[in-house]
Protein backbone atom coordinates (compact mmCIF):
# COMPACT_ATOMS: atom_id res chain seq x y z
CA UNK A 1 0.00 0.00 0.00
CA UNK A 2 1.50 3.27 -0.86
CA UNK A 3 0.89 6.65 0.87
CA UNK A 4 0.80 9.76 -1.24
CA UNK A 5 2.32 13.16 -0.07
CA UNK A 6 0.51 16.40 -1.53
CA UNK A 7 2.44 19.14 -2.93
CA UNK A 8 1.56 21.65 -0.14
CA UNK A 9 2.82 18.82 2.97
CA UNK A 10 5.64 18.34 1.22
CA UNK A 11 6.66 22.54 0.91
CA UNK A 12 5.67 22.28 4.73
CA UNK A 13 8.15 19.77 5.53
CA UNK A 14 10.96 21.52 3.58
CA UNK A 15 9.85 24.70 4.91
CA UNK A 16 10.18 23.59 8.59
CA UNK A 17 13.25 21.94 7.91
CA UNK A 18 15.19 24.83 7.01
CA UNK A 19 13.62 26.72 9.66
CA UNK A 20 15.48 23.91 11.78
CA UNK A 21 18.59 23.61 10.12
CA UNK A 22 19.16 27.60 10.42
CA UNK A 23 18.62 27.74 13.67
CA UNK A 24 20.73 25.27 14.41
CA UNK A 25 23.18 26.99 12.43
CA UNK A 26 23.03 30.18 14.09
CA UNK A 27 23.06 28.52 17.98
CA UNK A 28 26.73 26.65 16.05
CA UNK A 29 27.95 30.02 14.93
CA UNK A 30 26.90 31.27 18.81
CA UNK A 31 28.52 28.25 21.02
CA UNK A 32 31.89 29.60 21.06
CA UNK A 33 30.88 33.19 22.14
CA UNK A 34 30.83 34.00 25.37
CA UNK A 35 29.70 37.15 26.96
CA UNK A 36 29.20 38.37 31.02
CA UNK A 37 27.13 41.54 31.62
CA UNK A 38 28.23 43.81 34.82
CA UNK A 39 26.48 47.20 36.13
CA UNK A 40 29.46 49.93 37.66
CA UNK A 41 28.85 53.04 39.49
CA UNK A 42 30.65 56.30 40.08
CA UNK A 43 29.72 58.80 42.41
CA UNK A 44 30.79 62.05 43.34
CA UNK A 45 29.43 65.25 45.64
CA UNK A 46 29.44 68.60 44.88
CA UNK A 47 28.50 71.50 46.55
CA UNK A 48 25.61 73.19 44.84
CA UNK A 49 26.23 77.03 43.45
CA UNK A 50 22.48 77.55 42.53
CA UNK A 51 19.10 77.79 44.13
CA UNK A 52 15.46 77.94 43.06
CA UNK A 53 13.38 79.61 45.60
CA UNK A 54 9.32 79.47 44.83
CA UNK A 55 7.67 82.61 46.70
CA UNK A 56 4.70 84.55 46.34
CA UNK A 57 1.60 86.73 47.22
CA UNK A 58 -2.00 85.69 48.81
CA UNK A 59 -4.51 88.87 48.54
CA UNK A 60 -8.09 88.80 49.84
CA UNK A 61 -10.41 91.57 48.77
CA UNK A 62 -14.54 91.78 48.52
CA UNK A 63 -13.96 92.31 45.02
CA UNK A 64 -11.86 90.07 42.32
CA UNK A 65 -10.39 93.34 40.83
CA UNK A 66 -9.43 94.57 44.26
CA UNK A 67 -7.70 91.54 45.23
CA UNK A 68 -6.22 91.63 41.65
CA UNK A 69 -4.92 95.13 42.47
CA UNK A 70 -3.54 94.06 45.46
CA UNK A 71 -1.97 90.91 44.50
CA UNK A 72 -0.28 93.12 41.52
CA UNK A 73 1.21 95.61 43.88
CA UNK A 74 2.69 92.70 46.33
CA UNK A 75 4.54 91.51 43.26
CA UNK A 76 5.59 94.95 42.11
CA UNK A 77 7.09 95.37 45.26
CA UNK A 78 8.58 91.92 45.71
CA UNK A 79 9.95 92.76 42.10
CA UNK A 80 11.70 95.81 42.94
CA UNK A 81 12.96 93.90 46.18
CA UNK A 82 14.52 91.22 44.07
CA UNK A 83 16.08 93.84 41.45
CA UNK A 84 17.45 95.79 44.54
CA UNK A 85 19.57 92.69 45.46
CA UNK A 86 21.34 91.90 41.96
CA UNK A 87 18.54 89.46 40.74
CA UNK A 88 18.43 89.68 37.19
CA UNK A 89 15.34 89.98 35.13
CA UNK A 90 16.10 86.94 33.85
CA UNK A 91 16.09 84.62 37.35
CA UNK A 92 12.57 85.71 38.19
CA UNK A 93 9.72 83.59 36.14
CA UNK A 94 6.34 83.84 37.27
CA UNK A 95 4.84 79.95 37.50
CA UNK A 96 1.10 80.28 38.87
CA UNK A 97 -1.26 82.97 39.18
CA UNK A 98 -4.55 82.10 40.14
CA UNK A 99 -8.47 84.06 41.06
CA UNK A 100 -10.72 81.75 42.92
CA UNK A 101 -13.83 82.93 45.18
CA UNK A 102 -14.32 82.72 49.02
CA UNK A 103 -17.73 81.41 50.03
CA UNK A 104 -18.97 82.06 53.33
CA UNK A 105 -18.92 79.29 55.42
CA UNK A 106 -22.25 77.44 57.42
CA UNK A 107 -22.56 78.82 60.77
CA UNK A 108 -21.61 76.14 63.59
CA UNK A 109 -24.52 74.94 65.77
CA UNK A 110 -25.33 76.19 69.49
CA UNK A 111 -25.02 73.02 71.57
CA UNK A 112 -28.23 71.41 72.11
CA UNK A 113 -29.73 72.86 68.69
CA UNK A 114 -29.84 70.67 65.34
CA UNK A 115 -27.08 71.31 62.25
CA UNK A 116 -28.99 72.06 59.42
CA UNK A 117 -29.00 69.99 56.42
CA UNK A 118 -27.59 70.62 53.37
CA UNK A 119 -30.41 72.30 51.89
CA UNK A 120 -30.93 74.51 54.67
CA UNK A 121 -27.38 76.36 53.67
CA UNK A 122 -26.95 78.14 50.19
CA UNK A 123 -22.74 79.17 49.35
CA UNK A 124 -22.55 82.52 48.89
CA UNK A 125 -19.44 84.31 48.18
CA UNK A 126 -18.04 86.64 50.30
CA UNK A 127 -15.03 87.87 48.40
CA UNK A 128 -11.86 86.44 46.13
CA UNK A 129 -8.52 85.30 47.17
CA UNK A 130 -5.95 85.89 44.14
CA UNK A 131 -2.19 83.96 44.14
CA UNK A 132 0.77 84.91 42.22
CA UNK A 133 3.40 82.87 42.72
CA UNK A 134 7.27 83.25 41.22
CA UNK A 135 10.06 81.32 40.75
CA UNK A 136 13.78 83.27 41.24
CA UNK A 137 16.67 81.47 40.55
CA UNK A 138 19.57 83.08 43.15
CA UNK A 139 23.28 82.66 42.12
CA UNK A 140 24.99 83.87 45.05
CA UNK A 141 24.08 81.89 47.77
CA UNK A 142 25.96 83.95 50.47
CA UNK A 143 23.31 86.47 50.06
CA UNK A 144 20.83 83.80 50.22
CA UNK A 145 19.72 84.38 53.48
CA UNK A 146 19.53 88.03 53.40
CA UNK A 147 17.13 87.90 50.36
CA UNK A 148 14.59 85.38 51.95
CA UNK A 149 13.96 87.89 54.41
CA UNK A 150 13.96 90.63 51.76
CA UNK A 151 11.44 89.23 49.88
CA UNK A 152 9.11 88.42 53.15
CA UNK A 153 9.19 91.93 54.56
CA UNK A 154 8.50 93.45 50.88
CA UNK A 155 5.30 91.82 51.14
CA UNK A 156 5.40 87.63 50.25
CA UNK A 157 3.32 85.26 52.67
CA UNK A 158 4.09 82.11 50.35
CA UNK A 159 6.66 80.16 50.57
CA UNK A 160 6.55 76.99 48.70
CA UNK A 161 10.68 75.57 48.83
CA UNK A 162 13.85 75.82 48.16
CA UNK A 163 15.98 74.06 45.75
CA UNK A 164 19.81 73.29 45.58
CA UNK A 165 21.97 72.27 42.29
CA UNK A 166 24.79 72.36 40.66
CA UNK A 167 24.60 74.57 37.42
CA UNK A 168 27.25 73.22 35.28
CA UNK A 169 27.42 70.12 36.03
CA UNK A 170 29.18 68.77 32.79
CA UNK A 171 32.49 68.14 34.49
CA UNK A 172 31.18 66.06 37.33
CA UNK A 173 29.55 63.93 34.88
CA UNK A 174 32.32 63.28 32.79
CA UNK A 175 34.63 61.84 36.48
CA UNK A 176 31.69 60.08 37.75
CA UNK A 177 30.99 58.57 34.51
CA UNK A 178 34.80 57.49 34.55
CA UNK A 179 34.56 55.84 38.18
CA UNK A 180 31.40 53.87 36.62
CA UNK A 181 33.17 52.46 33.72
CA UNK A 182 36.31 51.56 36.09
CA UNK A 183 33.59 50.07 38.25
CA UNK A 184 32.07 47.55 35.72
CA UNK A 185 35.73 46.91 34.55
CA UNK A 186 36.81 45.61 37.74
CA UNK A 187 34.11 43.59 38.37
CA UNK A 188 34.06 42.23 35.27
CA UNK A 189 38.02 41.35 35.37
CA UNK A 190 37.38 39.94 38.84
CA UNK A 191 34.51 37.66 37.61
CA UNK A 192 36.09 36.54 34.49
CA UNK A 193 39.43 35.45 36.61
CA UNK A 194 36.61 33.10 38.99
CA UNK A 195 35.90 31.31 35.88
CA UNK A 196 39.26 30.87 34.47
CA UNK A 197 38.30 33.25 31.65
CA UNK A 198 39.54 36.07 29.94
CA UNK A 199 37.78 39.23 29.30
CA UNK A 200 37.55 40.34 26.20
CA UNK A 201 36.03 43.95 24.37
CA UNK A 202 33.05 45.60 25.14
CA UNK A 203 30.41 44.92 23.02
CA UNK A 204 27.31 46.67 24.84
CA UNK A 205 26.72 49.79 27.25
CA UNK A 206 24.22 51.40 28.90
CA UNK A 207 24.23 54.68 31.03
CA UNK A 208 22.15 56.28 33.98
CA UNK A 209 22.65 59.61 35.26
CA UNK A 210 21.62 62.40 37.44
CA UNK A 211 22.22 63.92 41.06
CA UNK A 212 20.48 62.06 43.98
CA UNK A 213 18.41 64.42 46.17
CA UNK A 214 19.61 64.69 49.83
CA UNK A 215 16.08 63.26 51.85
CA UNK A 216 13.45 64.11 52.53
CA UNK A 217 12.06 65.90 49.48
CA UNK A 218 13.75 65.93 45.98
CA UNK A 219 16.08 68.80 45.01
CA UNK A 220 15.70 69.87 48.73
CA UNK A 221 18.73 72.35 51.41
CA UNK A 222 19.55 69.79 54.06
CA UNK A 223 17.91 72.39 56.07
CA UNK A 224 15.69 75.56 56.17
CA UNK A 225 14.81 77.47 59.14
CA UNK A 226 12.70 81.11 59.47
CA UNK A 227 13.31 82.86 62.04
CA UNK A 228 11.98 86.46 62.59
CA UNK A 229 14.40 88.64 61.55
CA UNK A 230 16.82 86.00 59.21
CA UNK A 231 16.45 82.97 57.22
CA UNK A 232 19.29 80.39 57.99
CA UNK A 233 20.03 78.22 55.20
CA UNK A 234 22.08 75.48 54.86
CA UNK A 235 22.71 74.14 51.00
CA UNK A 236 24.62 71.19 52.29
CA UNK A 237 26.39 68.89 49.35
CA UNK A 238 24.91 66.64 46.70
CA UNK A 239 25.74 63.78 45.28
CA UNK A 240 26.56 62.85 41.47
CA UNK A 241 25.50 59.51 40.42
CA UNK A 242 26.59 57.50 37.20
CA UNK A 243 25.55 53.82 36.60
CA UNK A 244 26.50 51.75 33.82
CA UNK A 245 25.88 48.58 32.35
CA UNK A 246 28.60 46.82 30.14
CA UNK A 247 28.24 43.95 28.56
CA UNK A 248 31.47 42.16 27.77
CA UNK A 249 33.15 39.55 25.62
CA UNK A 250 34.60 36.75 27.20
CA UNK A 251 37.46 33.70 25.39
CA UNK A 252 38.90 30.74 26.91
CA UNK A 253 42.56 31.29 27.70
CA UNK A 254 45.21 30.17 25.09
Amino acid sequence: MHSETTIPAMAMAFALLGMTLAASAQEDGMSDRRTLSVSGQGKISAAPDVADINVGVVAEAQTAREALSQGNQAMASLTEQLKGRGVAAKDVQTTNVNLSPRYAQPPRPQPGQAQQGQEGFTPRIIGYSVTNSVRVTVRDLAKLGELLDAVVTAGANQMNGIGFRVEQSEKLLDEARKRAVADARRKAEQLCGELGMVLGAPIQVTENSGFAPPPPQPMMGRAMMMAAESVPVSPGEQELTVSVGVLFEMTRPE
